[in-house]
C-alpha cells in the first residue's frame, strides 16, 4: 500500500465528510459481486418460480436498486449521488448451490459509486435470504467485494486477483 491515509478523518482525527467540491465531474462506474449459498431444494424452488412469496429474484433485484438509491441515508459519511444506471444480474449456479449477484452502478459525479454498488449487492442478497428463510435458515451470504471501478483521478481499477 502506498503512503495513503483515511480520508474521512480531519487533521485532528475527527470524522468528517470529504469535500469533493473541487473535483471534476466524471463518468463513474463500479462493479461488485456477492453470493448467497442455499440448500439445493431452496434454489430449485426459486428457479421453478414455485416459492409461495413470488418471484424471489425479481423482488431481490428491485430491492437492490432501491437500496442503491438510499446509500447516503445508510452510510453516515457517504455523499448522495444521482445514479444514472444500476443493473443487477442474478445468476443461479446450481452446481455450487448458490446465486451470484453482480451489480453495476453508474453516475456522473465528483466521487465514486462503489458504496452504492456494494449496498445494492448486500440488500439484493439479504432480500433473497428474507424471502427464503422460512424454508432454509442455513443460507450464507459471502464474497461481497468490489470487482472494478472507473472514473475520477484514480482512473480505472480492476481486482485482477479475483475470479470474475
Amino acid at each position: 500500500m502506498q503512503n495513503q491515509k483515511f480520508t474521512h478523518f480531519n487533521a485532528a482525527g475527527e470524522a468528517h465528510m470529504v469535500d469533493v467540491g473541487d473535483k471534476a465531474v466524471t463518468n463513474r462506474i463500479a462493479v461488485t459481486e456477492g453470493f448467497i449459498y442455499l440448500q439445493p431444494a431452496t434454489l430449485e424452488l426459486i428457479l421453478q418460480g414455485s416459492h409461495k412469496k413470488g418471484d424471489v429474484l425479481g423482488i431481490a433485484r428491485i430491492a437492490g436498486i432501491m437500496a442503491s438509491k438510499r446509500t447516503a441515508d445508510l452510510i453516515p459519511l457517504c455523499h448522495p449521488l444521482p445514479l444514472t444506471h444500476v443493473e443487477i444480474e442474478l445468476s443461479p449456479q446450481p452446481e455450487k448451490n448458490r446465486i451470484r449477484a453482480q451489480v453495476t452502478a453508474k453516475t456522473n459525479g465528483q466521487t465514486g459509486v462503489e458504496m452504492e454498488a456494494l449496498t445494492a449487492t448486500q440488500i439484493t442478497l439479504l432480500t433473497i435470504y428474507d424471502m427464503c428463510k422460512a424454508v432454509d435458515r442455513g443460507m450464507e451470504i459471502s464474497g461481497v467485494k468490489l470487482l472494478e471501478k472507473a472514473g475520477g483521478k484514480s482512473g480505472h481499477w480492476r481486482n485482477d486477483a479475483l475470479e470474475i
